[in-house]
């Protein structure tokens, strides 16, 4: 599943605003609950289950991009959070770098498997420098989607 049919405008947080990386976990949460995608009391369970998952291993990569994700009960079908912040957040990345691009997963655990291609397919996508850049150049969350749409080869 490609990245921009995830990703709509109301699950585009830009900019992320987070301290860290621990706050940055509980923004790819709340943003799914502000946009009605699971219940706002649902956004505990995820964000618990996403501090979890980093606890265990980093998910921040290299060149600017953090991929946390987690398996959770209770949900019907992948989520997907796109947070964008130019300046960056401290996210223990493998090369030290601040995440400037973060995309949470909130991935049903009775579809994990079936979503490990789609973790795959982001990272490609993102190791791109021009869809980096791209991305980090948008100011609204509506740009993030068409700049997406357009660098996957949809149309808008």
């Amino acid at each position: 599943m490609k990245l921009s049919d995830l990703i709509t405008p109301e699950l585009v947080d830009v900019p992320l605003q987070a301290a860290d990386k621990w706050e940055a976990l509980a923004r790819i949460a709340a943003v799914p609950a502000a946009a009605g995608r699971y219940p706002a009391d649902f956004a505990a369970t995820v964000e618990e289950a996403l501090v979890l998952r980093e606890r265990s291993m980093t998910t921040g990569m290299e060149n600017g991009i953090a991929i946390p994700h987690a398996a959770i009960d209770g949900l019907d079908d992948l989520v997907a959070v796109l947070g964008l912040n130019p300046v960056g957040i401290p996210f223990e990345t493998l090369d030290g770098a601040p995440a400037t691009i973060v995309i949470g997963l909130i991935i049903p655990r009775s579809k994990k498997l079936m979503h490990i291609k789609t973790l795959a397919e982001i990272a490609k996508l993102l190791s791109r420098a021009e869809v980096r850049d791209r991305l980090l150049r948008c100011t609204a969350p509506e740009e993030a989607v068409a700049a997406l749409a357009e660098l996957q080869g949809q149309p808008r």
